[in-house]
This record gives C-alpha cells, structure tokens and sequence, in this order.
C-alpha cells in the first residue's frame, strides 16, 4: 500500500494505492520503482507539452483528446528517430517548413 499525499495551494489530496508483486525486494526497493515510474511519466508529460503544447490544447470532448494523444505520440517516436542533434521541438517546426525533411522523418531516411 501506498499514501499519496499533495498539496496545492490551501487543498491537500490524499490518494491510496494497492500493488501486488511477486518481487522479493524490500520495501526500499519497491518505493524507488514506484517513485521512478512517476520520474518516466512526468518527463514524458514534459516532453509532450514542450513539443506539442499540450497544456494548451481546447480539444477536450469526445475521442479527439486521445486522438491527439496517439499521434503526438506517434510524432516523437518518429521525431526521436531522426539523427539530427535538434531539439524535438526545432525537428517539429523543421518538418513544417520543409517537406522533404518531413517525408524524411517519415520515412527513416534521407528523401534523394
């Protein structure tokens, strides 16, 4: 079992959560894991905001949402492909303006 606890402003949250594993570690060992995993979602989370603006987004009903989601999503992993050293935010606004540099994200390699 695990206690969440979160304060915002005046507001504190408390949240409790149930993990069966058949891990023998200890309780250390699995408050790392538990800890890490948060560690990968947030920067992720970062990652889609940054790239994406996601913070900022108005579609918010139905299935668009997730949608957006999955190609964002789709996008980094393509993005994060490409070799170039660039930001995934600059290699975003270069497959904008340049649509062989585009096809080329796309496709793995170098458009002749």
């Amino acid at each position: 079992m695990v206690k969440r606890e979160r304060q915002l402003w005046n507001k504190t949250t408390t949240q409790i959560c149930y993990y069966i594993t058949s891990l023998g570690a200890s309780a250390l060992v699995l408050a790392e894991a538990i800890r890490s995993h948060w560690g990968i979602e947030n920067s992720l989370h970062w990652v889609l905001d940054m790239t994406f603006h996601q913070d900022a987004s108005r579609i918010r009903t139905g299935h668009g949402p997730e949608n957006m989601a999955v190609l964002h999503h789709l996008c980094i992993n393509l993005l994060n492909q490409e070799p170039s050293k660039q930001s995934l935010a600059m290699k975003r606004y270069s497959a904008a303006l340049d649509n062989d540099y585009a096809l080329s994200v796309l496709l793995g390699h170098d458009v002749v």
